[in-house]
């Protein structure tokens, strides 16, 4: 579970949003069927930072704008080396496993939809990725944003075992 102070604020980036994914829901009434619309937003400034946020509303338009405001929430910064990760993971959220594996420069980003979305959002311009289990693009998405969360850089993770590089 993450804190509060884990996220960043959103003051003075540069921020662009997508929507990952729109749902529509029904419920059956006594005059007929009300719908409602649920949004999978990503936020980021295309340089490391990237938030995910969902939004329920009965149109499309407010439930975007509600997905918006809840990824600016969520925002958190994402370790680059270069165009790409600086490491291989394999990250899960529920039944849904995302593999992403650094890539050479000018391969670009090998993913699915909602996988791609998270990655360009976050500034990863190179990159391999492999979808295993579930492919619901929520938990997708949650499950990248996961991986990109776990990444460390070589200096992290010298600082934490106490050596030096």
């Amino acid at each position: 579970m993450r804190r509060e102070s884990d996220y960043l604020d959103s003051d003075g980036l540069d921020l662009t949003d997508d929507v990952v994914q729109i749902n529509r829901t029904a419920k059956v009434m006594k005059g007929g069927r009300r719908f409602a619309f649920s949004a999978l937003v990503v936020v980021g400034d295309g340089r490391g930072v990237v938030g995910l946020g969902f939004g329920k509303a009965r149109e499309v338009p407010p439930s975007v704008e509600k997905g918006r405001t809840d990824a600016l929430k969520k925002l958190c910064r994402v370790p680059l080396k270069g165009t790409t990760v600086p490491h291989a993971v394999v990250a899960r959220f529920r039944s849904s496993r995302v593999k992403l594996i650094p890539a050479a420069p000018g391969t670009g980003i090998i993913a699915g939809a909602a996988v791609r979305k998270v990655l360009e959002a976050a500034g990863v311009k190179d990159i391999l990725t492999k979808a295993l289990g579930s492919k619901n693009p929520m938990n997708l998405a949650k499950a990248t944003l996961e991986g990109l969360r776990s990444m460390k850089t070589r200096r992290e993770v010298a600082e934490r075992r106490g050596v030096e590089i």
